[in-house]
């Protein structure tokens, strides 16, 4: 049975406030509202809300000031405060944040994700979402239509709007136009770069808010050698490969060379690991109030026999990934098609479910598939891996995501 919660509407523009209201009321919850900020702060006092959804722009009490006043309120410590206002300056988003907001909201709101956005902040999920799951190159055709055929992208979009990106394959051009539609133009980004073989980097041009004046965006990744990260996206923006270079952005944009290491943003820690595969690639570890996102994506696990099998190595990754809820995982091959394809930096279905199993994570996705894949061939590894788990009386779920699926952790 879906859970019901009580809001209170701070807005001086009625119309505003009586639309939220009935977005709210529709989806079954109890809503109260007052259009002077000043009358509503006893009020709010009083009734305790779950959630307070405040403008702030507003005479008498300005929205800051009466986030500043119900911070100061010890009763009021458990209730969630979402601003929703026309101002998209990232001066005022921040500064919101800084007084004491959870979620900030650019008017006009989107009736079909307004509800969900807020309900999401007040329980603070994670929606983990996946824009292209295949690798090497994009692979659109009536054969994929059903999985996509977008290369690597996968985003974590966090309650207080803290959007982290992983890769900027061909998939990052969906989640782009999501973004537009979604009315967020202006974001606040984390693009976490594996590695920069084209199937990673390459569609990163065509991310809207790159383009943006208000947008912040950090890109994130190994460097290689002499060569720095920054050097890498702006060397495949020379003129000669795309015709628009990289100080053509409008967005702020910032660089950060990183290898094996703990980073915290935000109040959530990353952790990387180096993965087996040609060049410097880094596996992922987001840890955020007791939730675990891991992405592991072209990394190659030997089998047991194998010449090349080091136990070292995959006690290091069990012990990376160990209780995750959720593990992004290279599922490149199907075990029978691997000996073909020793050295190409990817795994197979049996390794995967392997590690995932004694790293006893509570899901497995399933991850960049070959190029020369169909859906029926994602089909069939994904049941294969169920048989596999299934067969050593594992816990763990495996799924293979779609495009444009998205899933909350």
């Amino acid at each position: 049975m879906k859970k019901s919660y009580k809001f209170y509407i701070v807005d001086d523009d009625r119309i505003s406030l009586n639309l939220m209201t009935r977005y709210l009321e529709k989806d079954g919850h109890t809503v109260s509202g007052y259009t002077s900020s000043s009358k509503a702060l006893p009020e709010i006092i009083a009734q305790r809300p779950d959630c307070v959804v405040v403008d702030l722009m507003m005479p008498e009490i300005d929205g800051l000031e009466l986030i500043s006043q119900l911070r100061n309120k010890r009763s009021l410590d458990a209730t969630k405060i979402v601003v929703v206002t026309a101002k998209s300056y990232e001066f005022d988003r921040k500064q919101a944040f800084s007084f004491g907001a959870d979620s900030y909201i650019i008017k006009p709101v989107n009736p079909k994700t307004f509800v969900a956005q807020i309900v999401r902040t007040i329980k603070d999920q994670i929606e983990m979402a996946f824009w292209g799951v295949h690798g090497t190159l994009p692979v659109p055709s009536k054969n994929t239509n059903k999985y996509g055929g977008n290369t690597s992208c996968v985003s974590l979009d966090f309650s207080d709007s803290t959007l982290f990106i992983f890769d900027a394959g061909t998939g990052i051009k969906s989640l782009s136009d999501y973004l537009i539609a979604e009315n967020r133009h202006l974001v606040d980004a984390k693009i976490f770069i594996s590695h920069p073989h084209w199937d990673h980097i390459n569609a990163l041009p065509f991310f809207a808010p790159l383009f943006r004046q208000g947008s912040e965006i950090e890109i994130c990744g190994p460097s290689h050698g002499d060569i720095t990260m920054e050097q890498m996206i702006s060397g495949q923006m020379d003129g000669v490969y795309f015709p628009i270079k990289i100080k053509e952005f409008s967005a702020s944009i910032s660089f950060r060379d990183i290898k094996e290491e703990t980073l915290e943003i935000n109040g959530k820690t990353i952790k990387t690991i180096l993965l087996n595969h040609p060049g410097y690639c880094l596996g992922y570890r987001v840890e955020y109030k007791g939730r675990s996102v891991c992405y592991i994506t072209d990394n190659e696990l030997y089998p047991t026999g194998s010449q090349f099998y080091n136990r070292f190595y995959l006690q290091r990754l069990i012990n990376f990934v160990k209780g995750a809820d959720a593990l992004i995982a290279d599922a490149t091959y199907q075990d029978s098609e691997y000996k073909a394809k020793i050295g190409w930096g990817h795994s197979t279905i049996g390794q995967v479910a392997n590690l995932a199993d004694k790293a006893a994570v509570k899901t497995l996705y399933l991850f960049h598939h070959d190029l020369d894949q169909t859906d029926a061939d994602v089909d069939s590894k994904l049941e294969t891996a169920r048989a596999l788990l299934a067969k050593k009386k594992s816990s763990t779920r495996c799924v293979a995501p779609k495009e444009k699926e998205r899933f909350v952790i």
